[in-house]
């Protein structure tokens, strides 16, 4: 086995793990009015345990629906009436061999009041946490001990619940800035009572916690507790304290999963990027917590989280004695099947995380984890149902991007025969220039890994092939489907075709062409993220933005990750200033204070792309079925290229 490691079995109580890779805490937004989960959150849970995971825990289950709760679409394990709904949860993950785990959470002072939970009761207008203050403008009233009690034997009466269910493990949530954790942190906890003061004294409701669970649930059921080891800014607390921390929880807790961050108040902006560690950190950058913490713990296990694909990296921690269990959310929401392929050893295989955010922005926007590289996730029970045998089809694919790989690919294993025209030397389309980017890593991996895909297949894939309304119509095709993708918008500024001038392509493919002063004309995504690369490489760029805001599209996650990286690269942005002309020495702008100039050796253009619709829509006569695809129709995001390319690709001979 090319990772023994990773796939030894492991006992924790009476309670037998697979292997030691577990699928990290993940919440689900599918909850119906009456308090229960959907069966597209049922069938998104049990993908995971089909792909190998040991453990599935399910994410932001409450514990006390009076004072706990933060959002409607939280389940209340304290409410009646879900019984038979996280019993038939469970049984769709553990007849697949994994142990199914609830983390349970309360809020505390970040709880919302007045949310109703159906059936049931509406919160309290009080908002209880450590001390008397005020966060986020709402008042909070310091937590008096009988109700720390009371909230204590409600983490107990949901982990017996959920037990009752069926689940064979809870993860109590004790970091990232829920109850306990407010407890654990001495910057929000400055109570003079045994519930504060020294750190075994502010760990010690998170203890009391975990022993309450064993009383009532018994020594073999394993209870697990997440803890932030250090909360990663400057106001909180590091590991020093993250340690004390869990040689306090030590043996009381049978696995101490030790992640970072707070995502409370001030701290939430820089937190949430290192909590969820954005693609500008390196892979497995929280591990060195877990590595710090298992030095000090003799009774509890420890499980280790955050930036994790690498089946290697993976065996290196484990086998380094750095952690006893490796946690990975992002890696299985793109590729759930990673356990099991790495256990197989075809790690050419898997789709690594970019860690772009794709799947938390659509989760907050659009209500799914919809992830930019695997169009399946939030959407199995969708591509899961049977369909009607496929009749073979002759498919010309016009475009080799992101969504014409995906169509081609797809359509291969639906049995069709597959020709794949690209009008350039190599796959990718228009992001392939990124691929130098060493944030951008993963981002390049996965273009390799559907290029070698490609070549293993049995589509006929035509390289340096312009597709003309002639050829199109010789191929003789059923189905044609363009995903000629999009150009970049040049805007129309004065000098523009200068010699000092290039598009953001052409200065993502050719940096050593980029002048020491660099001036780049748009502050979305593409013209900031440039900037970080060129700052990298030794360059000073300087953003010009004609309106008055930074536009991330809709992954607005991501765009704090890309703001706090501006800031720490000290990397500057120009709002409200629009160039009007560009000459030898810069470019001029106007602003709102009158006309100023910025001296640049190079300008580079990132305003745009305008999407090759025409060129699309020319082939539309030159097969029975016509569709379009990806940014040919309207420039949009990496995740609705993949989607179509699969979904449309799989209509194909069947409707």
């Amino acid at each position: 086995m090319k990772y023994p490691k990773l796939f030894e079995p492991i006992k924790v109580g009476n309670t037998v793990f697979k292997n030691r890779l577990f699928s990290a805490p993940t919440g689900h937004p599918d909850v119906t009015p009456d308090n229960n989960f959907t069966e597209d959150a049922i069938t998104y849970y049990e993908r995971k345990a089909q792909g190998g995971a040991a453990a599935i825990s399910l994410g932001e289950a409450i514990v006390d629906s009076v004072y706990g709760k933060r959002h409607p679409r939280q389940i209340s394990l304290d409410a009646p009436g879900s019984f038979f709904n996280l019993s038939r949860l469970a049984d769709s993950v553990i007849r697949h061999g994994a142990i199914l785990s609830m983390e349970l959470q309360h809020s505390g002072m970040d709880t919302t009041p007045g949310i109703v939970t159906p059936n049931f009761c509406t919160a309290s207008e009080i908002v209880y946490g450590p001390v008397d203050c005020e966060i986020n403008g709402k008042k909070v009233k310091e937590m008096p001990e009988d109700i720390i009690y009371e909230i204590i034997e409600k983490f107990a009466n949901a982990a017996r619940r959920v037990q009752n269910c069926g689940f064979g493990m809870v993860t109590v949530h004790a970091g990232h800035g829920w109850l306990l954790n407010q407890f654990m942190t001495p910057r929000l906890n400055t109570r003079t009572d045994k519930w504060g003061g020294s750190t075994e004294n502010r760990t010690r409701f998170a203890v009391e916690v975990c022993d309450a669970i064993r009383k009532q649930c018994g020594a073999d059921f394993p209870v697990e507790i997440r803890i932030s080891a250090s909360e990663a800014s400057p106001e909180g607390y590091g590991i020093d304290e993250g340690i004390k921390m869990a040689m306090a929880l030590d043996g009381h807790a049978d696995i101490i999963h030790v992640s970072c961050g707070n995502d409370l108040g001030l701290a939430k902006r820089h937190s949430f990027s290192k909590t969820h560690p954005c693609m500008f950190k390196e892979d497995g950058v929280n591990v060195v917590y877990a590595g710090e913490i298992i030095k000090h713990i003799k009774k509890s296990k420890v499980a280790t989280v955050g930036a994790l694909t690498d089946p290697a990296m993976m065996e290196e921690i484990l086998a380094g004695g750095k952690a006893d269990f490796v946690e990975v959310a992002r890696g299985l929401i793109c590729d759930p099947d990673l356990p099991n392929k790495a256990r197989d050893g075809r790690d050419d295989e898997i789709t690594h995380c970019m860690r772009c955010f794709s799947c938390f922005s659509n989760l907050k926007s659009h209500g799914g984890f919809f992830c930019a590289l695997n169009p399946e996730t939030s959407r199995e029970r969708t591509f899961s149902r049977p369909m009607p045998p496929a009749e073979r089809q002759k498919v010309l694919i016009v475009g080799g991007g992101i969504g014409g790989m995906q169509a081609a690919l797809t359509a291969a294993e639906s049995g069709h025969e597959v020709i794949l025209c690209e009008k350039s030397g190599r796959l990718g389309g228009n992001i392939l220039c990124e691929e130098k980017v060493p944030f951008k890593k993963h981002l390049a991996d996965y273009i390799a890994q559907r290029e070698k895909m490609i070549a293993k297949s049995s589509i006929d894939l035509r390289l340096n092939t312009e597709v003309t309304h002639d050829y199109a119509s010789g191929i003789g095709a059923d189905v044609l489907i363009a995903a000629v993708g999009a150009v970049p918008v040049k805007p129309g500024i004065k000098g523009i075709d200068g010699k000092n001038v290039m598009g953001a392509e052409e200065a993502y493919a050719n940096p050593d062409k980029v002048g020491k002063r660099v001036v780049i004309l748009g502050a979305g995504l593409v013209g900031t993220e440039l900037a970080i690369y060129l700052k990298s490489l030794g360059k000073n760029p300087l953003i010009l933005e004609m309106t008055d805001t930074f536009n991330p599209g809709f992954n607005d996650l991501h765009g704090q990750a890309v703001l706090i990286k501006l800031d720490q690269d000290s990397i500057d942005i120009k709002y409200s200033t629009k160039a009007v002309e560009i000459n030898d020495s810069g470019v001029i702008c106007d602003t709102p204070e009158g006309s100023c100039s910025y001296d640049a050796d190079t300008i580079i253009y990132a305003v745009g792309q305008a999407p090759l619709t025409d060129k699309a829509l020319a082939l539309h006569d030159c097969a029975k079925r016509f569709h379009i695809i990806g940014d040919c129709a309207k420039p949009r995001s990496i995740s609705a290229a993949t989607l179509e390319g699969m979904s449309i690709a799989l209509d194909i001979g069947r409707f």
